[in-house]
C-alpha cells in the first residue's frame, strides 16, 4: 500500500515548523519527518530515514523544494534517489508532482538547468585558468623560493651548512627546501 510521506526542515530551532506541518497534514501525509538543519548541512538523518523507508508507489511531499535540497544539484540527486525507490515527489507550494507529465517536465527542466549550471562553472574555470596561463601564472601558490633564496641555499650548502639550519635561517619549511633541491632548479 502506497503512502504520502512528508519531510519538513528549518535551519534553526527558533524557526517554526507549523506552516510546513499544516500544509503537509492537509496534503494527507501519513507520516512526517522533521529536521532542524542548515540548508548547506549534508548531515540530514531524518531525510535519510525517510529515503530508507520509501516503498514503490510512495509519494514524498515537501512544502517547498528548497526544504529538500541544499542546491539544485543536491535536489536532483535526492529526487533521483526517491525515483530509484519507485516513489515520486510532490512539492506543495510549487505545485510540482513528478507522477504527472507536467511535473516530470518541470523536474527535467530543473535537471537541465543544474547540468547547464555545472557546465557554466566548468567553462568559466577553464577560461580563468587559460587567462592566468596567458599572463604567466601557472596556478597554485607563488613559489616560496625565489632566485635570491636559491642562491643563498646554494652558498650555504657549499659552506657545509646543515639543511635544517638553512630552512630555519631562510624561514622556509624543510619539506619546501627538499622539494626545491630535488627539482631541476635546485
Amino acid at each position: 500500500m502506497s503512502a504520502v510521506l512528508g519531510y519538513m526542515r528549518v535551519s534553526t530551532t527558533d524557526q517554526s515548523l507549523d506552516l510546513q506541518r499544516d500544509a503537509l497534514t492537509a496534503a494527507g501525509c501519513f507520516r512526517i519527518w522533521e529536521e532542524v538543519a542548515s540548508g548547506a548541512d549534508k548531515d540530514r538523518p531524518q531525510l535519510q530515514l525517510l529515503l530508507e523507508s520509501l516503498r514503490v508507489g510512495d509519494v514524498v511531499a515537501v512544502w517547498r523544494l528548497d526544504r529538500l535540497g541544499r542546491s539544485l544539484s543536491h535536489l536532483i540527486e535526492t529526487v533521483n534517489l526517491i525515483e530509484t525507490k519507485g516513489a515520486t515527489l510532490r512539492s506543495i507550494t510549487e505545485g510540482i508532482d513528478t507522477s504527472t507529465v507536467g511535473g516530470r517536465l518541470t523536474y527535467n527542466i530543473f535537471g537541465s538547468l543544474a547540468e547547464f549550471e555545472r557546465d557554466l562553472v566548468k567553462e568559466r574555470t577553464m577560461a580563468g585558468l587559460a587567462a592566468a596561463r596567458a599572463r604567466g601564472r601557472i596556478g597554485g601558490q607563488p613559489a616560496k623560493i625565489d632566485a635570491d633564496k636559491a642562491r643563498h641555499i646554494r652558498r650555504m650548502l657549499d659552506d657545509g651548512t646543515p639543511k635544517t639550519e638553512i630552512a630555519s635561517v631562510l624561514g622556509i619549511g624543510r619539506a619546501t627546501l627538499y622539494r626545491h633541491l630535488s627539482s631541476p632548479a635546485g
